[in-house]
């Protein structure tokens, strides 16, 4: 999709979600109350049609429960995830079914996703029989070796069970799962993080593919800054369960503007051997704050070169435009 303009298609909306925990330890007693960790913490953002959403940050700073929170596999604590206009929070069960075959999830450890005692055939064709308990046998047969021929894996392979099979070829099946229903949007939980280099290119060229002639829309959630370059069309960044960049992937690459995201992107590594050699790494002073007891105002202040007095008065807001909006009271993001 371009990025030039603003796409007037919204997805998925999602404003101010916030995700806690009661955590209790063996050095409290009972009647203590628990302490509160703020795994995400009022993110605001919108997806739109066709788009492929980045996500990057340190591990522990929310992305995967982010992810999970807006599929309902972990409870939102507050905030609004609507859905082309419906809000997903307020569902109730059944509600939520009929909405669930539009977004699917693929995660990160592509064996432990998948039932060990069903053949893929029957992994892949769970979702059908879910959705469509009328469809024949043989039309959930056919649509089965369509989508993994889709895929890329051969259709005589389908009663075969997954140890059978390596990590990208697991990895494989997780996305005809995925896909079987054929959704609007998928989210993707790290999927190419435990793939060596070569098989990660596969499967992140298979999902532009398969997003190219499906009409999806992707949320694609990474450590390696270098993939999420590859794929994206808008990148957030976020630190501590707080959004403090998002923007087209040209604008945050090439001008970074969060003194986080300038870090993280001076780690990118370089093709080229004379630019890496002389480039200048950012280092983060200080250790990451517990999400249990973050920082007072903005979250960041404590290994922030650029902190100021009010930084620790005031909490930033995500503030700018589409193609680029920042979380920092020291950058003026237009």
């Amino acid at each position: 999709m371009s990025v030039t303009a603003q796409p007037k298609n919204v997805l998925l909306e999602v404003s101010d979600l916030k995700v806690h925990f009661d955590i209790r330890d063996g050095r409290q007693w009972f009647w203590q109350p628990a302490k509160t960790l703020k795994a995400v913490d009022g993110v605001t953002l919108r997806l739109y049609e066709g788009e492929t959403l980045g996500v990057v940050g340190e591990s522990g700073c929310g992305k995967s429960t982010f992810a999970r929170a807006l599929i309902g596999l972990v409870k939102a604590t507050s905030g609004k995830v609507a859905w082309l206009g419906q809000d997903l929070l307020g569902m109730n069960p059944e509600q939520w079914r009929a909405v669930r075959s539009d977004i699917q999830m693929i995660f990160q450890d592509p064996l432990a996703s998948l039932n060990p005692r069903m053949t893929i055939g029957d992994i892949i064709a769970e979702p059908l029989r879910t959705y469509h308990p009328k469809m024949s046998r043989q039309e959930v047969q056919d649509k089965v070796k369509a989508m993994m021929m889709k895929v890329g894996l051969l259709p005589n392979l389908v009663n075969r069970y997954p140890h059978e099979f390596s990590g990208g070829q697991c990895q494989r099946i997780g996305i005809a799962r995925a896909l079987i229903l054929e959704p609007k949007l998928i989210i993707c939980d790290e999927p190419v993080s435990a793939l060596d280099v070569s098989i990660q290119a596969q499967v992140v060229n298979l999902l532009q593919q398969l997003q190219r002639e499906m009409g999806l829309s992707l949320i694609f959630i990474a450590h390696d800054l270098a993939v999420v370059k590859h794929i994206s069309d808008r990148v957030l960044v976020m630190y501590l369960g707080h959004a403090v960049e998002l923007g087209t992937y040209d604008e945050v690459y090439q001008n970074p503007l969060h003194p986080y995201t300038r870090a993280l992107m001076s780690a990118v590594p370089l093709p080229d051997p004379d630019r890496e050699k002389n480039k200048t790494i950012q280092l983060l002073e200080g250790e990451l704050p517990s999400p249990i007891n973050p920082p007072s105002g903005c979250v960041f202040r404590t290994r922030c070169p650029q902190a100021g007095p009010e930084c620790s008065q005031t909490r930033p807001l995500l503030e700018g435009n589409f193609r680029h909006a920042v979380s920092c009271l020291k950058v003026d993001p237009l």
